[in-house]
């Protein structure tokens, strides 16, 4: 396995969930499945868009809640840039964000970076499993995050800590249940350190 095949939210309602992630621009990364599996709290994971300029963080931010997404953080200016987080009608946390603190041009609506966050009890202990799994380090700060490289995917995968990753985007640390995602990969099914659901690649369609 070197990076994630595909990534699968599962949710409720598929029908007003397309329509969600079809308005906040995110329906070509992700997939949805009907799921009435038990959850509560923090699910221990976040998806981070990266993209170019304040005005595109605010453009993310408001086609989100016009969409029906709850803000948790409002966008706002940091040492590290700009960004907001906002969680979708089907409880999935999103963060929106750039390192850039001045707009340079016009807002084009592109995410340049697509991160899933994966909340992990162990950081080190997280990474040394999926490298055993074939993934390949890209960056790493000890125990506080890692990301790793994603050659093949337009989504990345990163672990943070998961009271860190919970304190980041604005929720408490507490959660029980499904998490409600489900990844896939060449190299099958399996689960994590911290739960998190592998699933077999569906073998690609000849026409």
């Amino acid at each position: 396995m070197t990076s994630i095949d595909t990534l699968t939210l599962e949710v409720a309602d598929t029908t007003a969930a397309a329509r969600f992630y079809t308005a906040f621009g995110l329906d070509a990364h992700v997939r949805l499945r009907a799921s009435d599996a038990e959850t509560t709290g923090f699910r221990g994971f976040a998806l981070a868009l990266t993209v170019s300029q304040p005005a595109v963080v605010d453009h993310f931010v408001a086609a989100a809640v016009d969409a029906g997404a709850t803000v948790l953080k409002p966008a706002t200016k940091s040492f590290w840039g700009y960004g907001g987080v906002v969680r979708a009608p089907d409880g999935t946390i999103c963060k929106i964000a750039t390192s850039a603190r001045k707009n340079t041009g016009p807002a084009e609506p592109r995410i340049d970076e697509f991160v899933l966050l994966l909340g992990a009890a162990d950081v080190a202990e997280s990474k040394r499993f999926y490298v055993e799994q074939g993934l390949v380090v890209a960056k790493s700060f000890g125990r506080k995050y890692v990301e790793f490289a994603a050659p093949s995917s337009p989504v990345k995968l990163a672990l943070y800590g998961r009271r860190a990753l919970a304190k980041d985007v604005g929720v408490p640390e507490e959660g029980t249940g499904s998490h409600r995602i489900a990844l896939s990969s060449a190299a099958g099914a399996f689960s994590d350190p911290d739960g998190f659901a592998w699933e077999a690649a569906e073998p690609a369609r000849t026409a």
